[in-house]
C-alpha cells in the first residue's frame, strides 16, 4: 500500500465511491447524488487542503484529505472515504495513520476530525486510529455553525 498526493485524473474514480445520497451526506456533507467528478477536481484547488489516495498497486482504494490551519497550528483529517468494494478489510485505518504521519510531519501541534454521528464505521475505524472524542463544550462551540451536530475527535 502507498500513500500518494491525489492527482485529478481519479476524480472520477473517487465520485463514484459513495454509493447512496446519505453516504454522501455523510461523507462530505453534500446534497448531490450521483456525485460530480468536477466537484471532487475542485476540492484540489481549495487553499490549505492536501488530499491523498491509497494505492493497491496501481488501483486506488481510499481517498482523504488534510485540511492545515496554520492560526489554530492544527490539521483536521477530512473527506475520507474507502472504495465499496473493498470495504471492511482495514483499509480506513490504514489511509487514515498514513494521514497521520503527514499531519504529524506538517509540525501542527493538534490532529483533530469531524464525524458525521450516523457514522458508526468510521467512528470505529477513528477510535481505533487513536482518536478519541473531544470534551462536549468544545464539541457544541464547534458544532454551532455546522448543518449537523458532529462526533468531533481529536487524535492522543
Amino acid at each position: 500500500m502507498d500513500l500518494l498526493p491525489f492527482s485529478t485524473a481519479y476524480a472520477t474514480t473517487v465520485a463514484t465511491w459513495p454509493v447512496s445520497a446519505v453516504e454522501v451526506s455523510m461523507w462530505c456533507g453534500r446534497a448531490e447524488f450521483p456525485m460530480a467528478w468536477q466537484t471532487v477536481a475542485d476540492w484540489q484547488g481549495e487553499p490549505d487542503v492536501t488530499a491523498h489516495l491509497l494505492m493497491e498497486g496501481e488501483r486506488p482504494v481510499a481517498y482523504g484529505e488534510l485540511w492545515f490551519d496554520a492560526e489554530e497550528d492544527e490539521v483536521e483529517l477530512a473527506r475520507i472515504i474507502v472504495a465499496p468494494e473493498v470495504r471492511g478489510r482495514g483499509l480506513g485505518r490504514v489511509l487514515v495513520r498514513g494521514l497521520l504521519g503527514e499531519a504529524d510531519r506538517s509540525g501542527h501541534s493538534d490532529v483533530f476530525m469531524r464525524v458525521h454521528p450516523d457514522n458508526d464505521a468510521a467512528l470505529r475505524c477513528y477510535r481505533g486510529a487513536g482518536f478519541v472524542p473531544v470534551g462536549p463544550e468544545l464539541a457544541e462551540a464547534w458544532n454551532a455553525v455546522q448543518p449537523v451536530d458532529y462526533v468531533w475527535l481529536r487524535h492522543q
